[in-house]
Protein backbone atom coordinates (compact mmCIF):
# COMPACT_ATOMS: atom_id res chain seq x y z
CA UNK A 1 0.00 0.00 0.00
CA UNK A 2 1.15 3.42 -0.60
CA UNK A 3 0.70 6.15 1.46
CA UNK A 4 -1.43 9.22 0.35
CA UNK A 5 -1.56 12.70 2.18
CA UNK A 6 -4.43 14.60 1.40
CA UNK A 7 -5.03 18.94 1.95
CA UNK A 8 -8.59 18.74 1.98
CA UNK A 9 -9.58 15.07 1.18
CA UNK A 10 -11.03 14.19 3.93
CA UNK A 11 -10.44 11.71 6.49
CA UNK A 12 -9.32 8.24 4.38
CA UNK A 13 -5.97 9.43 3.77
CA UNK A 14 -3.02 8.78 5.50
CA UNK A 15 -1.66 11.75 6.36
CA UNK A 16 -3.12 15.89 6.33
CA UNK A 17 -1.25 18.71 5.41
CA UNK A 18 -2.22 21.98 7.29
CA UNK A 19 -0.29 25.11 7.07
CA UNK A 20 0.85 26.31 10.33
CA UNK A 21 0.01 30.36 9.54
CA UNK A 22 -3.53 28.89 8.52
CA UNK A 23 -3.84 26.20 11.57
CA UNK A 24 -3.13 29.38 13.82
CA UNK A 25 -4.87 32.14 12.25
CA UNK A 26 -2.52 34.17 11.04
CA UNK A 27 -3.37 34.28 7.28
CA UNK A 28 -6.99 35.02 7.08
CA UNK A 29 -7.32 32.05 4.81
CA UNK A 30 -10.29 30.31 5.50
CA UNK A 31 -11.06 27.25 3.11
CA UNK A 32 -13.73 24.70 4.29
CA UNK A 33 -11.17 21.61 5.17
CA UNK A 34 -9.09 24.03 7.62
CA UNK A 35 -9.69 23.56 11.10
CA UNK A 36 -8.25 26.53 12.55
CA UNK A 37 -6.68 26.02 16.16
CA UNK A 38 -6.31 29.67 17.22
CA UNK A 39 -6.96 33.34 16.25
CA UNK A 40 -3.35 34.47 17.00
CA UNK A 41 -3.72 37.28 13.94
CA UNK A 42 -6.68 38.99 16.20
CA UNK A 43 -4.64 38.66 19.41
CA UNK A 44 -1.53 40.28 17.67
CA UNK A 45 -3.34 42.86 15.96
CA UNK A 46 -5.15 43.42 19.87
CA UNK A 47 -1.49 43.68 21.43
CA UNK A 48 -0.29 46.26 18.53
CA UNK A 49 -3.36 48.32 19.14
CA UNK A 50 -2.84 48.35 23.00
CA UNK A 51 1.02 48.93 22.46
CA UNK A 52 0.50 51.85 20.54
CA UNK A 53 -2.52 53.67 22.63
CA UNK A 54 0.58 53.01 25.64
CA UNK A 55 2.85 54.94 23.64
CA UNK A 56 0.20 57.77 22.59
CA UNK A 57 -1.19 58.54 26.24
CA UNK A 58 2.45 58.26 27.12
CA UNK A 59 1.77 54.75 29.40
CA UNK A 60 4.94 53.25 28.00
CA UNK A 61 7.94 53.59 28.27
CA UNK A 62 7.79 54.00 32.12
CA UNK A 63 10.84 54.06 34.39
CA UNK A 64 10.24 50.69 35.20
CA UNK A 65 11.01 49.38 31.72
CA UNK A 66 14.73 51.21 31.45
CA UNK A 67 18.13 49.84 32.95
CA UNK A 68 19.04 53.11 34.27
Amino acid sequence: SIPTIGIGAGPHCDGQVLVSPDMLGLSGFHPKFLKQYANLRETMTDAARAYVQDVQQGEFPGPEHSHS
